[in-house]
């Protein structure tokens, strides 16, 4: 008669914490698969590949800017022409949190991100670029001097909120409110305090403020308070001081 012991490690396989029974189980092991050089290198496109790049793109993140002074991240649309007046703001908002001590970190793209990067730049700071693999391929903009390139998103979006103290967000598309919301939920649901979010450009914004107030407010959808999460303001000195005065300098 077999011994009970013998029939469950039959119907069962164990790999670290994962736990493989009837039709998922696998042949082999573990080490047997990391030594056998032999087949097909569909592995590196598997998930449990994917996680250590996840992991080496945290590490390499959090190496890179952890000697970071206090930092602003800014936002805004990779579209922004350089002769512009939210091109000359963004540099000036970029000189501007330079001077009041902050580093500037930006998605390292064109446009406004360039901007801001420039000024930063322009005024002797440290400007911080957080690249992100595209199928247009941007590269980061010739006024980053500390840049980092992602694969993921999630990881980049992490490494904003990290190394920086507070937003300032300009006029954007997709992208830039995809941060802006991450932000605003960071601070209404407490996961990071002291975050100070201003949106540059009122004639921009002023749409999307009225319906978070008139429709996502009153419908019961969010408090009366969560319209004080953030800040709007056309004056680059306000943007500057409510950013840096909230965020502790």
């Amino acid at each position: 008669m077999a011994h009970p012991e013998g029939s469950r490690a039959q119907r069962e396989q164990r790999r670290g914490p994962v736990v493989r029974r009837h039709g998922q189980m696998q042949a082999g092991t573990t080490d047997q698969h990391l030594l056998d050089t032999r087949g097909a290198a569909d592995w590196v496109h598997e998930d449990p590949f994917r996680v250590m790049r996840i992991q080496s793109e945290f590490v390499e993140g959090f190496g890179a800017l952890a000697e970071l002074p206090p930092a602003i991240s800014v936002f805004g649309s990779a579209r922004t022409p350089r002769n512009s007046p939210e091109y000359e703001a963004g540099i000036a908002i970029g000189r501007g949190l330079v001077e009041s001590g902050f580093a500037v970190i930006t998605g390292g793209g064109p446009g406004a991100m360039e901007a801001a990067n420039k000024g930063a730049t322009e005024a002797g700071g440290v400007s911080v670029g957080l690249g992100i693999e595209l199928p247009f391929e941007q590269g980061l903009n010739p006024y980053v001097n500390l840049g980092v390139d992602f694969r993921y998103f999630f990881v980049r979006k992490t490494m904003f909120v990290k190394y920086a103290s507070g937003f300032v967000v300009l006029p954007g598309g997709l992208g830039t409110l995809d941060e802006l919301f991450e932000a605003l939920t960071l601070v209404q649901t407490k996961k990071v305090t002291r975050f100070p979010i201003v949106l540059f450009g009122s004639a921009y914004w002023s749409g999307l403020v009225d319906w978070f107030r008139d429709t996502i407010v009153a419908e019961g959808k969010a408090g009366p308070h969560d319209l004080h999460l953030f800040h709007v303001t056309d004056d680059v000195e306000e943007a500057v001081r409510l950013v840096t005065k909230e965020a502790g300098r």
